[in-house]
């Protein structure tokens, strides 16, 4: 019987291919070490604040990349040899001045409104007003014809519904809760504007400023009415039962509602 002889191991086969074994010749470990070498110029030559690991591949010339961007730590491995490296984290830190703020300049923009006076007689008239800022006086331009000649009250009243004529405007606009008055007492109706005077051609022209009929806030006139009254307006000191609430002006002649316009 013959007997069989054991091969000897091969001095350049290792069990594990990811590693040179003691026996491997002077040749394939001089390639290692120069793979080792370009893995290390690789590593260096790269700028990345990240962590690079180069790991060993069925290919060593493509070898696997990853990164993470939680280590500064630079590690390759060849077949073998290893080398670690450490590189310093550099921090960058940016700030900016934040800008210096400015102070806001708001102007106040003119405001124009306008109403056209028509009744049932041939009374009829425009009525302009115009306020150059918000807490400033409005003008109030009038110009009304078809009035008998003489003096003839001339109210802002509270509504500016006309739907059963000069009478649904509802009475003197008085957000105050003041009584009747002249225009220039300090008690009196937001409203009272007193008198308006008509010529022997039956027009009354006219110009009005005041400070308690302004075309903006909470007292605005923008959607009033304005009435011509066929009587003289007492102003509060007649001493008649309607003195203090109406004037005794007498009936309404013509009436129209308050609308913004443009300027």
């Amino acid at each position: 019987m013959m007997k069989t002889r054991k091969k000897k191991p091969n001095n350049m086969q290792c069990p594990n291919s990811s590693f040179v074994c003691p026996l491997a010749s002077s040749k394939r470990q001089k390639a290692n070490y120069t793979k080792a070498a370009m893995a290390a110029h690789t590593i260096l030559s790269f700028s990345s604040t990240s962590r690079l690991l180069i790991s060993p591949s069925s290919n060593p010339t493509s070898p696997l990349l990853s990164s993470s961007s939680s280590s500064s730590t630079l590690r390759s491995s060849f077949r073998g040899v290893s080398l670690n490296l450490h590189r310093p984290q550099s921090v960058v830190s940016l700030s900016a001045r934040a800008p210096s703020k400015k102070a806001l300049t708001v102007v106040s923009a003119a405001k124009k409104a306008v109403a056209v006076l028509k009744g049932t007689s041939d009374v009829e008239g425009v009525v302009t007003l115009t306020q150059d800022e918000d807490t400033g006086p409005t003008t109030v331009n009038v110009r009304i014809t078809g009035l008998a000649p003489g003096p003839h009250g001339f109210h802002l009243h509270e509504f500016g519904d006309t739907t059963n004529g000069c009478i649904s405007t509802g009475p003197h606009f008085n957000p105050n809760n003041m009584t009747h008055g002249a225009p220039e007492d300090e008690i009196r109706h937001a409203g009272d504007l007193g008198n308006i005077i008509a010529n022997a051609d039956g027009v009354a022209e006219t110009t009005i400023v005041d400070n308690q009929i302004p075309l903006t806030g909470p007292n605005s006139v923008v959607g009033r009415a304005f009435v011509v009254h066929e009587l003289k307006d007492d102003l509060g000191k007649g001493g008649h039962e309607l003195s203090l609430t109406t004037g005794n002006a007498g009936g309404r002649l013509a009436c129209g509602v308050v609308g913004l316009t443009p300027l």
